[in-house]
């Protein structure tokens, strides 16, 4: 029974150590850097640039010489047709049974300079006889050379290779503008719980202080020196106080979980958030950040490719209005035999050109109008382009000038809130011996959390400020350097 008790307190232990919620401490950097390892947005950012990456494997292989085997080990087949008898001079059906197999070897290389193809094959095929006469028929075509292509002035592989490593490069360079924009995200999202924290702390310090004025004020009432009225304010602000309380405590845990739920931690994980100190002293240069914007981000090369989309837009309807010709010309050596040792002996030779022509005669101008609305299409891209460009530019040189003002907003209000602070200290003793009202008092103490929160306030648009420069220009402006990935560890995992 001893061992029994012990074994169940043993149990009840460990199973309340591990029921506890886990408390830890996190900063700004913490939180960033584990949104970057194991929040869903990380992964799905990722995700997005390995499935580029292959997009443009892909891309690379179709320049490449293709292999391939194709085959039809068994193909039988029993069934009736129709066939004239000459012996009785009748039309009758008669069944029909053979067995066949086939094997063939291509090889194939996309020529990008021409946009036509080149082909290789060689095959070989039976057909066996299966009705009255079991006769059997082999046929191989040991080597044939081709070349096809379309000769309408349009190369499709030309335009790839002018858009699809562009595309790389673009994702490359979304991939850290993804990451940095994570970075935004997780700083909002820790100083909403930095916000709910702050407010839950004034809340709290409301409470004990409201509790400790409405009792003396009680007191004081009794013997004359505090009035009814301000009784009354005395305990109404107490009732407000608890109400805030209650408010906050919910908006920590709403702030607490949305934070948890964004970082892959567990539910019952308890964060104390460490509210960025230092300031870093830097004040960046407009034209810096704009040059460095338009050599790292995105913006520029989307820009690029989506006038090379509609260019191959032009070019294509411009190809289509006019008369369409394709050419198909293939060489090779073949032979039949009824013994298979003897289809690759002496083979004859065997050609084939085809010259194909599309000529629109009347089409009402279909074709002409295709090609007017492309032209016209990459005139409206072009001047979108150009206007994108300077709003990106202006944006970019506003997001500079606010960022170099914040720095003293944010030195400004940490010295108010120091003052808020001292100044509630000196109304609250001079309540406390008589000199100044309730009513006073409670303009200092809100003064003390107007402070407080303008504080807040100015260290974290001064953050989001910072993150959404380095996001625009994909350059750190505090070690001087651009930023970078480790892209193959990225394929590796």
């Amino acid at each position: 029974m001893k061992y029994i008790t012990l074994l169940l307190l043993t149990c009840g232990i460990f199973n309340n150590a591990f029921s506890q919620d886990q408390k830890i401490k996190m900063s700004l950097n913490d939180a960033i850097e584990m949104a970057s390892q194991n929040s869903i947005d990380a992964f799905r950012i990722t995700n997005m640039y390995r499935a580029s990456y292959w997009e443009y494997r892909y891309y690379k292989a179709d320049r490449l010489p293709t292999l391939s085997l194709s085959a039809t080990p068994i193909d039988f087949n029993r069934y009736r047709t129709r066939e004239y008898n000459f012996q009785t001079n009748e039309e009758e059906y008669v069944q029909r049974e053979y067995l066949s197999s086939d094997f063939a070897l291509s090889l194939t290389q996309n020529v990008a300079l021409t946009g036509g193809s080149f082909f290789l094959s060689s095959d070989v095929a039976m057909v066996k006889n299966l009705g009255d006469s079991q006769n059997d028929s082999y046929q191989s075509t040991p080597i044939s050379i081709g070349y096809q292509q379309s000769l309408n002035g349009y190369n499709a592989l030309k335009w790839q290779a002018k858009i699809e490593p562009l595309k790389f490069e673009i994702a490359k360079k979304e991939l850290i503008e993804s990451r940095e924009s994570l970075s935004i995200k997780a700083s909002e999202k820790f100083f909403d719980l930095v916000d709910a924290q702050i407010q839950l702390n004034i809340a709290q310090n409301n409470l004990a202080s409201n509790d400790t004025l409405y009792r003396l004020g009680k007191g004081r009432f009794q013997v004359g020196t505090v009035t009814q009225d301000d009784l009354l304010t005395l305990e109404l602000n107490l009732l407000k106080a608890k109400q805030s309380l209650n408010e906050s405590n919910s908006e920590v845990q709403r702030a607490q979980a949305d934070l948890n739920s964004f970082l892959g931690l567990d539910k019952n994980t308890t964060i104390e958030c460490i509210i960025p100190s230092d300031i870093p002293p830097i004040q960046i240069d407009v034209s810096k950040a704009i040059e460095k914007a338009m050599a790292n981000n995105p913006f520029p090369l989307e820009q690029q490719q989506q006038l090379l989309e509609e260019n191959e837009t032009v070019a294509e309807a411009k190809a289509e209005a006019g008369f369409n010709t394709s050419i198909y010309a293939i060489y090779g050596l073949d032979q039949s035999s009824s013994e298979f040792s003897e289809v690759y002996k002496n083979p004859d030779n065997s050609q084939r050109f085809r010259l194909g022509l599309s000529i629109p005669i009347i089409d009402w101008g279909r074709r002409k109008g295709a090609y007017q609305m492309a032209l016209y299409n990459r005139e409206v891209v072009k001047a979108t382009i150009e206007q994108a460009r300077i709003d990106f530019e202006q944006e970019l040189f506003q997001d500079v000038i606010e960022f170099n003002l914040q720095a003293e907003q944010v030195k400004t209000a940490g010295l108010a809130d120091t003052v808020a602070q001292k100044g509630y200290e000196v109304a609250l003793q001079r309540f406390l011996i008589g000199k100044v009202d309730v009513v006073k008092l409670n303009i200092s103490r809100n003064d003390l959390e107007t402070a407080r929160l303008s504080y807040i306030s100015a260290v974290r648009k001064y953050w989001n400020y910072y993150y959404t420069l380095r996001m625009k220009t994909l350059f750190d402006f505090v070690e001087n350097e651009t930023l970078s990935v480790e892209y193959d560890k990225l394929l590796e995992k």
